[in-house]
């Protein structure tokens, strides 16, 4: 009788045990979200030394690289310091403008960036993305074979310092998830990934599940915001309509991180930003619990 009352309470406590567990369950691990638009962004300008301290007081463990409006001086200097503290660069960001930019040279500014990275251990895969005047008056079709043939000369130069590239969604052309599929298949390059940013998504919400659908395949990452239709484009995530169904779609189509959230707003101390967006995510992963129940 004894054993069997000993039997039974710990089949009871395994059974609390595996209840808590699924009650837990976190639609998105927020120790694993990845700050984005943090340099450049951030009324009150922090130094490398205090930017890594700010991820390491919010317990993030990593973070991506935005030039911003300032310059590379201290770029290699926030890569060492980031390595001495356990935190991951994910991602460096790549901007191409026609006006700077061409295929076989590339602007003063990015040769610099790409210059830093090569003398830097760590291998951030390269975010890159188009201005509009890319593509100023082409047809569809000019417009996908430059976008092929500028992308293939950045990853001869990314392939050289064994980095990887994705293209980044921002407005116009290039920021469209359909010309960008027919980029990757046009390249037929399966290291070639999709970075999918929720603000720049506004115009193409009732789109979405097709999108995610045939998106989801080539994601290597995900930018989290507020998504309203009528903007604005940064929004606290959890103050908008859409961004809860859209998370729980990419779920449902397999993809599950990683993924970002934003600073992204110069007139705001940082921290308050992530910590808005921080708070935010566990609004989404205690809505994600309730509709489970």
């Amino acid at each position: 009788m004894k054993n069997f009352i000993k039997c039974s309470v710990v089949v009871f406590i395994l059974s609390l045990n595996i209840a808590c567990e699924k009650a837990e369950k976190q639609l998105i691990d927020i120790k694993e979200v990845s700050p984005w638009c943090i340099l450049g962004f951030d009324a009150a300008d922090r130094t490398p030394e205090q930017r890594i301290s700010l991820l390491k007081e919010l317990g993030l463990k990593k973070y991506g690289f935005n030039k911003g409006k300032g310059d590379f001086s201290k770029m290699k200097e926030e890569f060492q310091l980031a390595q001495e503290n356990d935190i991951e660069i994910t991602s460096v960001f790549l901007w191409l403008n026609a006006k700077r930019d061409s295929i076989g040279k590339l602007s003063p500014s990015n040769q610099e960036l790409l210059k830093n990275i090569s003398e830097v251990p760590q291998k951030p895969v390269i975010w890159v993305s188009f201005s509009a005047n890319f593509f100023e008056n082409l047809s569809q079709e000019a417009a996908i074979k430059r976008s092929v043939d500028m992308i293939k000369f950045v990853k001869q130069k990314a392939d050289q310092m064994g980095c990887k590239l994705a293209l980044y969604n921002h407005h116009g052309w290039f920021g469209n998830p359909y010309n960008q599929l027919k980029i990757l298949e046009a390249l037929n390059d399966d290291s070639i990934s999709m970075v999918y940013n929720f603000h720049h998504a506004q115009e193409y919400v009732d789109q979405f599940q097709d999108i995610a659908k045939k998106i989801t395949p080539y994601l290597s990452f995900v930018n989290l915001n507020g998504v309203k239709k009528e903007g604005p484009q940064i929004i606290t995530i959890g103050e908008g309509d859409h961004e809860f169904e859209m998370i729980q779609t990419l779920v449902k189509e397999g993809f599950t991180g990683p993924w970002g959230i934003l600073g992204h707003i110069k007139t705001e101390d940082v921290k308050l930003v992530l910590e808005r967006n921080i708070e935010g995510l566990k609004k989404m992963n205690t809505k994600f619990n309730n509709t489970k129940t």
